[in-house]
């Protein structure tokens, strides 16, 4: 059994945020010692680590729970988790997109602006108009 900051240190998401995904029932609660605290074993350590890996590749917490949940059920199948996975895929192409139209108008916008000293500014006025 390890302390928090320890596990904080193994898995490099800090204390806060390990007892966050507690209380919110992402990770399996942690047995308290006598003193009132937590203590952890190698089991939460895995588990941090999977929603740590799965929020840096765009998961939400609660897909963290499920896949968190799909790896502890071992009669899962990996067509289930791929599913999710093949689902998050196409939501970051939706994004990429988004934001590459995004790009291409801020792009128009700063060609038209001069930046000079004057106030007319073509990004606001173009900012201002409706589509």
């Amino acid at each position: 059994m390890i302390n928090i900051s320890e596990v904080a240190e193994k898995t490099g998401l800090t204390a806060k945020t390990i007892r966050f995904y507690e209380a919110k029932g992402v990770i399996s609660p942690a047995p308290r010692g006598a003193n009132g605290y937590r203590y952890y074993n190698q089991n939460h350590i895995s588990e941090l680590l999977l929603i740590k890996r799965s929020r840096m590749i765009g998961f939400s917490l609660d897909e963290c729970r499920d896949l968190l949940a799909l790896s502890m059920d071992s009669s899962r199948q990996s067509r289930d988790v791929k599913e999710k996975a093949e689902e998050k895929l196409k939501e970051i192409d939706i994004k990429i997109n988004e934001l590459l139209q995004m790009k291409k108008t801020l792009e128009a916008l700063t060609k038209q602006c001069p930046g000079d000293k004057n106030s007319n500014c073509p990004i606001l006025e173009g900012l201002a108009q409706q589509e």
